[in-house]
């Protein structure tokens, strides 16, 4: 047939076939494949697959399909990096895909980086780390061996744990290596706190010293206290210490010298914990930048402002309630902005400019729990029996780690909470190092720490 025939002919049966019903065309479709040969059916093959398996991915503009892979869980992301290469080249290059991915899972995202197959490395790497975490696994133990009598005090610092025992004497450990730098000889320790060149102890005989490590000199007495000194906090740039203690009062002293500037009546209960800290938010009471310390005993919380002056006014005091039916459990979080304590109601969250009361976490069967470490993504609590992390953007539990039979403190003093910035969200370089560490009725210190990355 001519050319210019059959177009005429081409032209006219494409007319009648777009005027027939479904199943019309269907017949004739099915009549026209009967009368085909191999040539013709391996032409409709080869067709059929490029109209019927289009591509989207490969058709569509990069920012469409980077739009329409946003909408897509992370698992089946991964899955579909193997349809073939050029699907694998474009979801690997979607940054914005990935960054979410890993907020999603708790991770913290610096967005200056861009490189999308570094976001997905660190996706493959946190879903590694979660995985372990439900399945409990992510954590390893050690013990520390040394001390002759029970540990009262336990610190940790930058990969340094500070215990102080019974056995009148601190040592110092490096908890990666179990090893023990220093050990000096003191009074029996109720709290401890140290840096590079110095120890603060507060012990059970209502005095408060400070300690050179490398010569294990006592450098400065502080007396005053008529009770045991349950806890302290120091800072080097205000020349202030202070301490909490079972005499109801808790006393603001100068570092240097070791004069008491300050007594902070108010508590009815043994002050268990000071805390002294730099204000990150503005109020009516307070600037950001002002020194705040915050004290607490079995019902209440206390903040008041840092300075010399003898009648020092309590700004705020905080309770979960009025009747003191409900006590405190051992800990306190402040970092400026939140204070976070526990009780047998719940987890309390205040906002730290209004004092208002943020939200109260109920997990179940919480009457026993006490808080450890709070963060922008992540807490840490535990029992007498697991230690548990929680998702604070879901309020549920996403694991736990069994614990031994460790010495209880109605005081708190006694355990303690390592490496802490993963709980504004891990990163794949901060969990590792120190979780938790507490004092074991053998007088060893018993340790859980990050599992290396499988």
């Amino acid at each position: 047939m001519e050319k210019k025939d059959f177009e005429a002919w081409l032209d006219n049966i494409s007319v009648t076939f777009l005027s027939l019903t479904d199943l019309q065309k269907n017949e004739t479709l099915d009549h026209l494949i009967s009368l085909s040969g191999a040539v013709q059916l391996r032409h409709l093959s080869n067709n059929l697959e490029i109209l019927l398996k289009r591509d989207f991915l490969k058709l569509l503009p990069l920012e469409l399909s980077f739009y329409l892979l946003k909408w897509l869980d992370p698992q089946t992301l991964l899955t579909c990096c193997l349809v073939s290469k050029q699907w694998n080249k474009v979801i690997s290059a979607c940054t914005e895909v990935w960054q979410t991915a890993c907020k999603n899972l708790g991770w913290q995202i610096d967005d200056s980086v861009q490189d999308p197959l570094h976001w997905k490395k660190v996706y493959l790497k946190a879903i590694l780390r979660m995985k372990q975490l439900k399945d409990h696994e992510a954590f390893e133990t050690s013990s520390l061996i040394g001390h002759s009598a029970r540990v009262y005090a336990l610190y940790y610092k930058d990969g340094l744990l500070c215990t102080g025992s019974d056995d009148l004497s601190a040592k110092l450990w490096d908890v990666s290596t179990g090893q023990c730098i220093y050990g000096i000889q003191t009074h029996t320790c109720a709290a401890v706190k140290f840096d590079e060149q110095k120890l603060v102890t507060g012990s059970f005989d209502n005095t408060i010293a400070c300690w050179e490590w490398s010569s294990g000199a006592k450098t400065q007495h502080f007396r005053g206290h008529t009770g045991a000194v349950f806890s302290v906090d120091y800072n080097d740039e205000l020349d202030i210490l202070v301490s909490g203690s079972a005499d109801f009062t808790v006393k603001v002293w100068a570092l240097s010298t070791g004069t008491c500037l300050n007594t902070l009546t108010g508590h009815t209960e043994w002050v268990t914990k000071v805390v002294l800290q730099k204000c990150k938010v503005k109020s009516l009471m307070h600037s950001p930048g002002d020194y705040i310390l915050l004290s607490a005993d079995k019902y209440e919380i206390k903040i008041w402002p840092i300075g010399r002056e003898i009648n020092c006014k309590c700004l705020k005091t905080l309770s979960v309630s009025e009747d003191r039916s409900i006590s405190l459990q051992p800990r306190l979080h402040f970092d400026g902005k939140y204070i976070v304590c526990s009780s047998a109601l719940g987890l309390y969250q205040w906002d730290f400019a209004s004092y208002d009361i943020l939200r109260v976490i109920k997990p179940p069967d919480f009457s026993n729990v006490s808080l450890l470490g709070f963060g922008e993504i992540f807490a840490l609590l535990f029992d007498n029996r697991y230690l548990y992390i929680m998702d604070l953007r879901t309020e549920k539990l996403i694991s736990r780690w069994p614990l031994p039979e460790y010495r209880k403190s109605k005081r708190g003093s006694s355990f303690l909470a390592g490496e802490m910035s993963w709980l504004n969200g891990l990163n794949g370089q901060n969990d590792m190092g120190l979780v938790f560490a507490t004092s074991m009725p053998d007088h060893s210190i018993h340790l859980v720490l990050w599992k290396e990355h499988g």
